[in-house]
């Protein structure tokens, strides 16, 4: 009976009582120091850190294309030339490369329009669009082997041809003398505006187009003047997804394009 008292009272009850309080004080630090270093660590991990990724890329790319010649190219050959790099639209997409004379510059020629220039007209392969990168090298490889005026070089496209032209140029402003994207459009890139701010641009679209809607061509024009461009731009009335066959039908049209070179020299 003792025993059980001394158990139940007296001073080893007190001293229970107080081990007992300071293994309840004990485990609250404990937590506290637990829940300190788990916010710690919490705040550790969310900390950003400022990292750079650099890597070289290579691609390989090609097109077949068609190439045509000016009348007069074997008869002096010290001239140089202008080229002119022509994006065709997606339904001449294909392993044709003839189709690429359905619309555009080799139409006017096999119509029997002269034009005094070397003309390449690449074809995309099925189900692709216009590679920027892949364009811009095959300017690259013509401007080499032929006898190319590096400040007349042209690019134009029309419909799908005309997105690449837009982002051809966009990717690489500094190659082309003048660029013509018809019933085309540049997409977001239109906040990249201002590299082309001292580009000569002639925009053409139809204002009738279901295919590819003027709003395109507008919002470029818009995007262009706010940084300072003079872009041509010309609406045809009335007409829809064609606007390329008046456009290069037009003699103005080519007088304007062979005015303009790079750098304004």
């Amino acid at each position: 009976m003792e025993r059980c008292r001394s158990f139940g009272s007296g001073p080893w009850r007190r001293q229970k009582l107080q081990d007992d309080g300071a293994a309840v004080v004990l485990d609250r630090v404990k937590w506290i120091f637990l829940w300190t270093g788990l916010l710690g660590f919490t705040a550790e991990a969310g900390e950003l850190e400022t990292q750079r990724f650099d890597a070289e890329v290579k691609l390989r790319v090609g097109y077949d294309y068609l190439l045509a010649f000016p009348d007069d190219y074997e008869a002096d050959e010290s001239r140089k030339w202008p080229l002119i790099v022509f994006l065709h639209g997606s339904g001449e997409r294909g392993d044709d490369v003839q189709k690429v004379k359905v619309h555009g510059p080799l139409k006017r020629l096999e119509e029997g329009q002269r034009i005094d220039a070397i003309i390449a007209a690449p074809q995309a392969k099925p189900g692709s669009i216009w590679d920027p990168h892949a364009v811009k090298a095959l300017t690259d490889e013509l401007a080499k082997t032929h006898r190319v005026d590096n400040n007349r070089i042209y690019l134009t496209g029309l419909s799908m041809g005309g997105f690449g032209t837009w982002d051809t140029a966009l990717e690489y402003p500094e190659t082309y003398a003048a660029i013509a994207p018809i019933c085309g459009g540049a997409g977001v890139r239109f906040i990249m505006a201002e590299r082309l701010q001292s580009l000569p641009i002639w925009i053409f679209h139809g204002d009738a187009d279901t295919a590819v809607p003027v709003e395109h061509s507008l919002k470029m024009e818009k995007a262009l003047k706010k940084v300072g461009n003079e872009v041509k731009l010309t609406i045809y009335e009335g007409v829809g997804h064609d606007s390329w066959t008046r456009t290069y039908e037009n003699p103005a049209f080519w007088e304007w394009l062979f005015a303009q070179k790079r750098g304004g020299s």
